[in-house]
C-alpha cells in the first residue's frame, strides 16, 4: 500500500488565514479573482490559461508556479492525504487528514474561498521536528509537497521514534549553506538585471565608497580598459591608486582581461578587477603571479555587498533588496 502523500500550506504570509484553519476544520488558499475552480478542466494546461487571462500583467516565469498549486489543490489533493500546517502565530506545527473534495466558499472568507475540509490530528511544538524539517515546511510556496522529512512527519502521528538520517549539526549545515546559496542567487540576479553595463561600474564605485575609499567612474569612451579610479584620500594623490575594471558578463573571465588590467598600472597603482560571473583558473594564476592585482568574481562580490550593505544609500538598497536575519551557527570546521 503506498504511503500517504503529505502536503505542506500556508496560512498567507502573517498567518491571516490562521483562524479560518482552526475554527473551520479546513485549509484554504486565497486567489478569489479565480473563482470556483471546481468548474475548471483537471489540467495544467486550463489552470495556466484561466490564470494568465486573470492575471495578464504576470510574468510568465510566474504563472505556471501560482497555476500549478491551485491545481494541485483543488484536483491533486485526495481524500486521506495528510496535511502540515506552521503556523505562525502560536508557533506550532499542525497536522491533520483531508477529509473531503474542493469546495468554494467565499462566504466564509473572501480573501481565502479554496477550501478543503481537513480533521486536525495534533498539534505539535516546533522543538518536536529536526531543523531540516523544519526548513521544508517554511517553503516560499503557498501550497508543496512535503518530501523529504515526509517519515518524520509521519512518525510524528502514530507516535514512533524518528531516526534522522543526519545529525542537527549536519542539518544546520545544509540549512546555512542553502540559504547562503539562495541568497548570492539573489543577489547576483539583481545585479545582472538592475546594473547593466555601466551602471554596474557605478554600483561598484557605491560599494568602494562603503568599504572607506574615495571613487571615480571614469568616462563611458576612451578610459583605456580602467572603469573607476579609487584612493584614499581625498585628492587622490596618495599612494595607493586602485584601477578598476568592472565586467557586467555573467560568464568566466580569462587571462587576457587581468593581463589588460596589468598593462594599465604604472609607478605602484594596484589593479582590481570585478565580475559578476567567474574566473577562470588561467586568470586566477596569473594573478597571483602579480602582486598588485586583485580578482572580485560573483561570489565574493556579494560576499563584500553583504559585509557592507548598512553603508549603502537608499537607491541602491531599493535595487537590492536586502533584511538582516539570523541563521543557526553551523558546527566549527563545516
Amino acid at each position: 500500500m503506498a504511503e500517504q502523500v503529505i502536503w505542506g500550506i500556508h496560512a498567507g504570509k502573517t498567518g491571516d488565514a490562521e483562524a479560518l484553519f482552526a475554527e473551520s476544520n479546513c485549509i484554504a488558499v486565497g486567489w478569489p479573482d479565480m473563482g470556483d475552480l471546481s468548474a475548471m478542466k483537471p489540467s495544467r494546461e486550463a489552470f495556466k490559461a484561466r490564470y494568465s487571462s486573470v492575471f495578464p500583467s504576470k510574468s510568465a516565469g510566474h504563472v505556471p508556479v501560482a497555476a500549478g498549486q491551485l491545481f494541485r489543490f483543488a484536483k491533486e489533493i485526495k481524500v486521506g492525504d495528510l496535511v502540515v500546517f506552521p503556523a505562525k502565530l502560536d508557533r506550532t506545527v499542525r497536522i491533520g487528514r483531508v477529509t473531503g473534495d474542493y469546495v468554494y466558499r467565499p462566504e466564509l472568507s473572501k480573501a481565502y474561498p479554496n477550501h478543503r475540509p481537513v480533521e486536525w490530528l495534533n498539534t505539535f511544538p516546533r522543538t518536536k521536528f529536526s531543523q531540516s524539517a523544519l526548513y521544508e515546511i517554511g517553503s516560499a510556496l503557498s501550497l508543496f509537497q512535503v518530501k523529504n522529512f515526509a517519515d518524520e512527519f509521519r512518525a510524528a502521528i502514530s507516535g514512533e521514534t524518528y531516526i534522522a538520517p543526519v545529525s542537527e549539526d549536519e542539518a544546520v549545515a545544509a540549512v546555512v549553506m542553502e540559504s547562503e546559496q539562495s541568497t548570492e542567487d539573489f543577489v547576483l540576479k539583481r545585479l545582472a538585471r538592475e546594473f547593466k553595463g555601466h551602471a554596474l561600474e557605478h554600483f561598484v564605485a557605491h560599494l568602494l565608497e562603503a568599504m572607506g575609499f574615495r571613487a571615480r567612474v571614469t568616462k563611458k569612451s576612451g578610459d583605456g580598459g580602467v572603469d573607476i579610479i579609487a584612493h584614499k584620500d581625498a585628492l587622490g594623490l596618495e599612494p595607493p591608486i586602485i584601477k578598476v575594471q568592472v565586467k557586467s558578463t555573467e560568464g568566466s573571465i580569462g587571462e587576457p582581461e587581468v593581463k589588460q588590467l596589468k598593462g594599465n598600472l604604472s609607478g605602484g597603482e594596484k589593479g582590481l578587477l570585478v565580475t559578476l560571473g567567474t574566473i577562470s583558473s588561467k586568470a586566477e594564476l596569473f594573478a597571483r603571479s602579480v602582486p598588485d592585482i586583485r580578482l572580485i568574481d560573483g561570489e565574493s562580490l556579494v560576499k563584500l555587498i553583504l559585509e557592507h550593505y548598512e553603508q549603502f544609500d537608499s537607491r541602491y538598497r531599493a535595487a537590492v533588496p536586502l533584511k538582516r536575519v539570523y541563521l543557526p551557527a553551523p558546527p566549527e570546521g563545516e
